[in-house]
């Protein structure tokens, strides 16, 4: 090594080492020393030479409250296969909000609850497992999800999301980049064919238009269309102007909703951590100019002003982002190429008008 440094953090130590370009391929010597390193490593390409950015733990992991994770995960599945359950059509919705007969209420309209809960927790999960495993891959302290369970449909969707706590600074943006961006990716990866089960299954309607849900009581949504979910409705259903969806497609349709709206430019969302990694210093102004559009949405969909003051209440009314341990290491090509493909899903994702009565 010509030169390196240590920063020692809370939960691991991170090493910067320029590295003689005598062992910049690397040599078989430094092969073999990294084969025995104690914790993670990557190369970082740099104006003065080629980076090795190594990390090891240095505290034990806390313990986690897995009894609270098991239970707000089996609370959530409760209170989605019940949405479900009034989304199948088994059970009408004053029958979901009668707390006293919830037993004999979901013993009934449990089969098609889960076709409804199941796809959709998977979605969740598979995006939370993302991120975490991403993170962990960092050797970064990071919490396993937390479920946050809602009300049932047809004022919620028995669930308010999911979410992870990263218990730490990251190193660098690359980091930030692939922790933020795996989540949206695995979800998405999920969702997909969720969806495209669920519309195979789904009944076509020549007297309808788009995508509508049924409720047995007669209450009606209309689901707005993405660029993928009209894609894939065309593949699934031909042209069929309408449809009415099936429990496991309204899953899908959630799953890609989520997606869109973790992947907004701004703040720490998702999106955020992307914009953040890509261009740290326009990072907040657009941010800000995202945030007022998507306020500006509202006039077409109410939904939009609250997410956007949710937004604003999470970040304490700044847009900003927090910043990482070195954010002057450049992003390898790869990772700018990743930052391109946040925004492609993004767009595929996005539906300017969800949701209507």
């Amino acid at each position: 090594m010509l030169a390196w440094r240590t920063i020692p953090l809370r939960d691991r130590e991170v090493i910067d080492a320029l590295v003689d370009p005598a062992h910049a391929a690397p040599s078989a010597e430094l092969a073999q020393a990294l084969e025995n390193w104690p914790g993670g490593y990557y190369w970082s390409d740099e104006p003065d030479g080629r980076h090795l950015v190594l990390t090891h733990p240095t505290a034990p992991r806390p313990r986690e409250p897995w009894a609270l994770h098991a239970l707000l995960f089996a609370i959530t599945l409760f209170t989605t296969t019940l949405g479900g359950a009034v989304l199948s059509g088994a059970i009408s919705v004053p029958d979901a909000f009668s707390v006293q007969h919830w037993g004999t209420v979901f013993l009934s309209g449990w089969s098609g609850g889960l076709s409804f809960s199941l796809p959709l927790l998977g979605i969740l999960l598979c995006h939370e497992l993302g991120h975490y495993l991403t993170a962990r891959r960092y050797r970064l302290d990071v919490s396993p999800p937390y479920f946050i369970p809602g009300p049932p449909v047809p004022v919620g969707i028995g669930t308010l999301g999911a979410f992870i706590r990263l218990r730490t600074i990251l190193t660098d943006r690359r980091q930030l980049l692939d922790v933020g961006a795996a989540g949206p990716f695995a979800g998405f990866l999920v969702a997909l064919p969720v969806l495209w089960i669920g519309l195979v299954l789904s009944r076509p309607e020549s007297g309808s238009y788009g995508m509508e849900v049924w409720l047995r009581d007669g209450q009606l949504w209309q689901l707005g269309d993405s660029i993928i979910t009209r894609v894939v409705r065309r593949l699934a259903l031909g042209d069929a102007p309408g449809v009415i969806l099936h429990p496991t497609a309204i899953a899908g349709w959630f799953g890609m909703f989520v997606t869109a709206l973790n992947l907004l430019p701004m703040a720490q969302l998702d999106g955020g951590h992307i914009l953040y990694a890509a261009v740290p210093r326009r990072h907040e102004w657009l941010g800000r100019a995202f945030w007022v559009a998507i306020m500006l949405l509202g006039w077409f969909w109410s939904g939009w002003l609250v997410w956007g003051a949710l937004v604003l209440v999470l970040s304490r009314g700044r847009l900003g982002h927090p910043p990482v341990l070195d954010a002057y290491r450049p992003l390898p090509p790869s990772r700018r190429w990743l930052a391109w493909a946040s925004l492609a899903l993004f767009l595929v994702t996005f539906s300017p008008i969800p949701l209507g009565p």
